[in-house]
């Protein structure tokens, strides 16, 4: 079992979620978080007085998938967050020692 953290354009949101739905996976988990890597911010103008806005907005995308289709759901993120510019956002795979569902107890792949 693996864990995928994807974090992504906001806007790009609906459009992975409807790339991981056609794959048959179940249940994400996202979280409105702010950063920055190479585009390292932006210069804004308000009321005449300009700033720098260095954290971005972001989503973070987390997906619990058996090993079985875990190319399958990067793939799926990568082609669907895609916008071909800067800040299109990066994925993440760590190994999953283990999943329990709390309502019945089943453990392991069962429990995705």
């Amino acid at each position: 079992m693996k864990m995928v953290s994807a974090v992504i354009k906001p806007f790009k949101l609906d459009e992975v979620r409807e790339a991981l739905s056609s794959l048959g996976v179940q249940g994400i988990t996202v979280t409105e978080v702010k950063g920055f890597g190479r585009q390292k911010g932006h210069t804004e103008l308000y009321r005449g007085a300009e700033y720098v806005v260095d954290f971005l907005p972001k989503v973070k995308i987390e997906i619990a998938v058996d090993e079985s289709i875990l190319d399958r759901v990067i793939e799926a993120i990568e082609q669907s967050a895609r916008t071909g510019k800067i800040g299109d956002g990066k994925v993440f795979v760590f190994e999953l020692e283990q999943v329990i569902r709390i309502r019945t107890g089943e453990t392991g792949p069962d429990a995705l």
